[in-house]
């Protein structure tokens, strides 16, 4: 498998976070990795992000989100679907970048829908093309994010 680094910035450009994928599939518009959580176990709200829990990262070249399916590392199962709104990714051979505009969308597996953050993303000086792109973004998820896996590459488990 083909290795490929990504380099999460924040919407300024500066990098917050880098770690290493695994290409599952590719295409023109997208590419679908496979990472292990590489932090020490982390609560976002009512669910526990563990260390070397498995993800399988979706990202676009033409759309204002990437999309994270977070799998437990003990039992597999799915634990959710984080929803991350930002620029879209520039995906090279060798790596994969974007920039994180702080508001988020989590999707629990029985299909409720949580907004984070969405105070961090109110302070953020943003152009209002961007400003714009991310709440359609996030609208477009919010609306029809079953619809939008659904249309997803199917990866090998």
């Amino acid at each position: 498998m083909h290795k490929l680094t990504v380099i999460k910035q924040n919407e300024k450009g500066s990098e917050i976070w880098r770690y290493d994928g695994h290409i599952l599939e590719q295409n023109v518009e997208m590419i679908i990795l496979e990472a292990l959580f590489n932090r020490e176990d982390t609560i976002l709200n009512d669910i526990v992000l563990k260390r070397n829990d498995r993800f399988v990262e979706y990202f676009f070249n033409d759309r204002w989100y990437n999309i994270f399916e977070i799998h437990d590392r003990d039992d597999g199962k799915i634990k959710g679907w984080y929803c991350d709104i930002c620029r879209p990714a520039i995906i090279t051979d060798f790596q994969i970048t974007y920039q994180d505009l702080s508001i988020d969308l989590w999707v629990y597996p029985d299909g409720r829908k949580l907004i984070l953050d969405r105070d961090q993303f109110n302070q953020l000086v943003l152009d209002t093309t961007t400003r714009e792109n991310a709440l359609k973004s996030l609208s477009d998820l919010h609306d029809h994010f079953f619809e939008i896996i659904k249309s997803l590459p199917k990866v090998r488990e």
